[in-house]
């Protein structure tokens, strides 16, 4: 039997992301998102919902741009400080000791440290409510070269990232390998009806 617990934001898994912009000034800005996802195959889009109070909503409204920065687990305990102050007070790349990077393809700079990175040029908006849902076109991914595996892929269990749990605000791991994709369920296709 299952419990209700009500309208709640409780799904899983919930990604630690770090969007990077630049402010009207140009200076680099990062800031932790957990509301986000891949939205569209074709053309390539993620989408992340932010605040209108954040400092990198008016960011992106004023730049069209942004970067998806994604943190190994070494990189938890900047990705949270990232998601606790505002980048209008406070240069938050010189106090977690991470470098940004212009990108040379969005006006949006990315973290070099962190593996996995995903540039976007804003697409589209949304208004839900309390959060803006910003969709951006994925114009390129740049991951290091220490996250491939031995046939050209990003390979998870090298990347590292970081899960958040949103109902008792705890950051987790990438569990165990479970199996392939459009593979496991062969089995139960054969024997179902058609």
């Amino acid at each position: 039997m299952k419990k209700s617990f009500g309208a709640k934001t409780l799904v899983f898994p919930t990604p630690v992301w770090v969007v990077c912009t630049y402010d009207r000034e140009g200076r680099p800005n990062a800031m932790s998102a957990a509301w986000g996802g891949i939205c569209c195959s074709q053309p390539p889009c993620l989408a992340v919902s932010l605040r209108k109070a954040t400092y990198t909503y008016g960011n992106i409204v004023a730049r069209k741009a942004f970067t998806i920065n994604v943190p190994s687990e070494i990189h938890a305990r900047q990705a949270d400080y990232f998601g606790m102050v505002s980048g209008k007070n406070v240069d938050k790349f010189s106090a977690a000791e991470l470098t940004p990077i212009r990108s040379s393809i969005v006006d949006a700079p990315f973290i070099e440290e962190f593996p996995l990175v995903v540039e976007c040029r804003l697409l589209h908006s949304i208004e839900i409510g309390l959060h803006t849902q910003f969709v951006g076109e994925i114009l390129d991914v740049k991951a290091e070269d220490s996250v491939f595996d031995e046939k050209g892929y990003v390979d998870i269990e090298k990347v590292r990232p970081i899960l958040f749990e949103p109902e008792i605000n705890t950051y987790h791991g990438v569990g165990k390998l479970l199996g392939r994709a459009f593979s496991m369920g062969k089995e139960i296709r054969g024997k179902s009806p058609r």
